[in-house]
């Protein structure tokens, strides 16, 4: 067995960038009752509310794949 790598302290993770507040987004928007009181307009027969609930999954999935992408990047 080999001994552990001792000559460096761990780094210390930083999960304080400001993107991080992208994935606030898609927490409050689908709480907005405004968006989708309503029946109109249809999409594909849909109503409104089924189809904004797939946008606003949508909107969660591209939240945290530009915060990734991000915080990837900047190696935090």
């Amino acid at each position: 067995m080999s001994a552990p790598n001792t000559d460096r302290p761990p780094t210390a993770r930083s999960d304080h960038s400001p993107w991080n507040w992208l994935l606030v987004l898609p927490i409050i928007i689908p709480l907005l009752p405004f968006l989708f009181n309503s029946d109109e307009p249809r999409l594909f027969g849909f109503p409104l509310f089924y189809w904004l609930q797939l946008a606003f999954i949508a909107i969660g999935v591209t939240c945290t794949t530009i915060v990734y992408r991000v915080s990837r990047r900047n190696g935090r």
